[in-house]
């Protein structure tokens, strides 16, 4: 069994107190009594000597550790209590330099979060200001062109006025996105949720879509030919913001003339999971844990002239989690990307 380095230390000091006061009092007996006297004697006061001293060390040794370990204990757990998980002060050295070391390793840990955190915050900023300031410098400059008798042009007037209303349309949008973002991250957004057929769903979308995306002679397709209907549960209107976000960027980065295929199959555990695969140019993989970050763009330059928000990719990762459902990506550069996500199937009633 390991010993506690207090009884040892209070064993050896009791035995060492021991050994010179029962030798001194041995010689002085010598003296004065008689021998077998003193020997008797000797062995009973040994005894009372050594537990009474082995006691008192160990008592005041123990209370002089606690008392300045005790000051350890209060200033760390000003910090935070709960990195001890509430144990017992304890005066073993051993026990508490291992918890120490924990507290600070799950300091450490916390500071690079901090730090994480403070930089995501300060890039956040940096970028909503951006987005923000580019169409408000664009509409003002449109107007004061106006107001400085542009308006009365017939051919410049119109089209600054259509120009600035542009403007104020991708502000607009880029408010309620945040707007948006806000409700489903204090979850105030209230799902509507209800069962509906996934394939006439993508399909609506499909539809939707097929001005922007013969744009860039991109095809929207299914992997198959869908008989029967899918049916799952989830708010259909965020559910086709969310398919509409998607294949709206597979358009976006998408190769020109190439396709955007969309799958629906069930998983092993019973989950409805939609697949949408491009042929486009695919994300680096130093860009994927990012990419669902609000206003992240891989290429601002390139992000920006395309338009949107840059919210489009967190809205989608919100809704889904709001289902509690999970999204995930798939990318290789140079040969696409394919974005899927999960949603609860309907289960047929038992009869």
């Amino acid at each position: 069994m390991k010993i506690k380095k207090t009884y040892s230390f209070a064993f050896f000091s009791s035995l060492f107190i021991t050994l010179f006061t029962t030798i001194t009092l041995f010689l002085s007996a010598y003296f004065v009594l008689d021998i077998l006297l003193s020997i008797s004697y000797m062995l009973l006061f040994i005894a009372i000597v050594f537990s009474s001293t082995f006691i008192i060390t160990q008592y005041r040794l123990e209370k002089f550790i606690y008392q300045r370990i005790k000051k350890i204990y209060d200033s760390v757990s000003i910090l935070d209590k709960s990195d001890f998980n509430k144990t017992s002060i304890t005066s073993d050295l051993a026990t508490l330099s291992r918890e120490v070391e924990k507290f600070a390793e799950n300091k450490q840990q916390q500071i690079k979060k901090l730090n994480l955190r403070e930089s995501y915050r300060r890039e956040f900023l940096g970028n909503i200001s951006h987005e923000l300031k580019t169409p408000l410098f664009t509409v003002q400059g449109y107007l004061l062109t106006l107001a400085d008798g542009a308006m009365n042009d017939k051919k410049i007037g119109p089209k600054y006025l259509n120009r600035a209303n542009k403007g104020v349309e991708r502000l607009i949008a880029i408010v309620k996105d945040l707007d948006l973002i806000s409700k489903l991250e204090a979850a105030d957004l209230n799902l509507n949720k209800q069962p509906f057929n996934i394939i006439n769903l993508i399909q609506d979308v499909f539809e939707l879509l097929e001005m922007k995306a013969k744009k860039r002679n991109i095809s929207l397709i299914f992997n198959k030919q869908y008989t029967f209907p899918i049916m799952v549960i989830g708010d259909v209107e965020r559910i086709e913001q969310v398919l509409t976000n998607l294949l709206v960027n597979s358009i976006k980065y998408g190769k020109i003339g190439g396709t955007t295929i969309v799958s629906v199959k069930q998983d092993k555990k019973g989950k409805i999971v939609v697949k949408i695969t491009d042929d486009g140019e695919g994300i680096k993989k130093e860009h994927q844990a990012r990419l669902f970050e609000r206003f992240y763009r891989v290429d601002q330059s390139r992000s920006r002239d395309q338009g949107g928000s840059g919210l489009g990719l967190s809205i989608v990762k919100h809704i889904i989690e709001a289902h509690n459902e999970k999204i995930s990506l798939k990318s290789e550069y140079g040969k696409g990307s394919e974005f899927s996500f999960t949603l609860e199937k309907l289960e047929k009633p038992q009869i």
